[in-house]
């Protein structure tokens, strides 16, 4: 079994190794193929995974390369996880936001717009190298933004067959579960519970939770609501976990508490981005040391806990056919009654040998609902506007997302988007 992974020279990439380490007995990987057009980080980030699977008796060959078409050629499974333009276009992408007075956030507002400009080229090209080279492969995207990138494969190479892949849901999962240890005073294995989501990537609602087959969700919900009316801020509005009976995902408070967190952007310097170039200075400089074989703690400060366990447990459910249910984002093909069938969704899906396939659900209220189709009438004018090129479409991108400039406005936020990263846009130069 060859795995490739585009864009092997992330500073999550030992993560991931070490998933597939300890899933040889399951999961039998041959070739892991790291693959990235940047030559220092994927020799240091490489040399580390070579050891790291030395350390472990090499149970399966790590093979470097800047080749996308060699690592792809015969893999089983490609996984990305790239950057394009690296961690300044992440910079750029928030400080975009807060030169204009908008949210600057890697996947939402005009700086999830611009990511997915770069991103969605490249990610194609990905998935018409694999439909020539390494046809029947699956591909797992962790490329944010996610839904988005994955809107856009199943649009353009729907050949391919592509899920959108991320650690949210499954935080959710754990995080309620830890819950649930404590008011129970027992270990609880995550295999005995299911999570109830759906939406899209970063834009879902969780309503459910089963233990054994049992619905513990108003347990839950009592449980969440507690929690945050003891918070000094609270990072939700009580009033509407009342009203919605169901938590939304971390990302919506970019949606639901706009001028919150505009607020704590005007405390920048340091924006994310900024923060978390330090965090991956340390960690290459760690990757670096010849004696070091296990990822650092530090790794953690990343932001990418649970990212091995979900990619690895997707591609075991695939390869051993176990119809195990996973949360991804892929088309629900009418899964979700009076939904247009062929939009992307996050929500439960049954994984097979035959592929991901989205689970019957029931269709969210009027409240959420009229926030998601906006955005996912955002999402279907940016993949037009990645794929042609298109300005008109961008406009009309950046002025039906709800984290968006005015009409007036967006004008200049746009040749302000296309100007900052122009390097990496060349459909809109052509």
């Amino acid at each position: 079994m060859k795995i490739a992974v585009i864009g092997g020279g992330s500073t999550y990439t030992p993560e991931l190794v070490n998933g597939f380490i300890e899933r040889m007995k399951t999961l039998p990987v041959s070739e892991l193929w790291l693959m990235d057009i940047d030559a220092d980080r994927l020799a240091v980030v490489g040399s580390f995974a070579q050891r790291m699977v030395k350390a472990k008796g090499n149970p399966f060959k790590v093979e470097l390369s800047r080749d996308q078409r060699a690592a792809v050629r015969g893999a089983s499974y490609v996984t990305t996880q790239l950057r394009v333009g690296g961690m300044q276009a992440r910079k750029a992408d928030e400080y975009l936001g807060l030169r204009h007075g908008l949210v600057g956030q890697e996947t939402t507002g005009v700086g999830g717009m611009a990511k997915a400009l770069r991103t969605i080229p490249v990610i194609l090209q990905v998935a018409r190298d694999m439909r020539e080279l390494a046809p029947g492969a699956l591909l797992a995207n962790f490329t944010n933004p996610s839904g988005l990138v994955t809107e856009a494969l199943a649009r353009h190479v729907p050949e391919v067959t592509a899920v959108g892949v991320c650690n949210t849901p499954f935080h959710m999962k754990m995080d309620t579960l830890a819950g649930l240890e404590k008011s129970l005073g027992q270990a609880l294995a995550p295999e005995r519970a299911e999570l109830n989501t759906l939406g899209l990537n970063h834009l879902s609602w969780h309503r459910g939770f089963k233990l054994d087959g049992e619905e513990l969700w108003p347990r839950v919900m009592a449980g969440y609501i507690e929690h945050v009316r003891a918070q000094a801020v609270p990072e939700v509005a009580p009033e509407l976990l009342e009203a919605l009976r169901m938590v939304p995902s971390y990302y919506l408070q970019y949606f639901y508490s706009t001028a919150h967190k505009l607020a704590e952007q005007a405390h920048w310097p340091p924006s994310r981005a900024e923060t978390v170039m330090e965090i991956e200075a340390g960690l290459l400089r760690d990757y670096a040391n010849p004696l070091l074989t296990e990822p650092p703690a530090d790794l953690m400060k990343r932001g990418g806990a649970y990212y091995s366990t979900v990619a690895t447990q997707l591609l075991n459910a695939h390869h051993n056919n176990l119809g195990e249910t996973h949360i991804v984002n892929t088309r629900h093909n009418g899964a979700v009654a009076g939904w247009p069938a062929d939009w992307v969704l996050e929500l439960p899906c049954k994984v097979d040998r035959q592929g991901v396939h989205a689970l019957p659900a029931e269709p969210l209220p009027p409240a959420c609902f009229g926030l998601l189709a906006q955005v996912k009438m955002y999402e279907l004018l940016t993949v037009e506007a990645a794929v042609r090129g298109d300005r008109a479409a961008a406009y009309q991108a950046l002025i039906t997302n709800p984290l968006g400039p005015q009409p007036a406005q967006a004008a200049a936020v746009l040749e302000d988007m296309l100007q900052t990263h122009r390097a990496h846009l060349p459909q809109f130069f052509a």
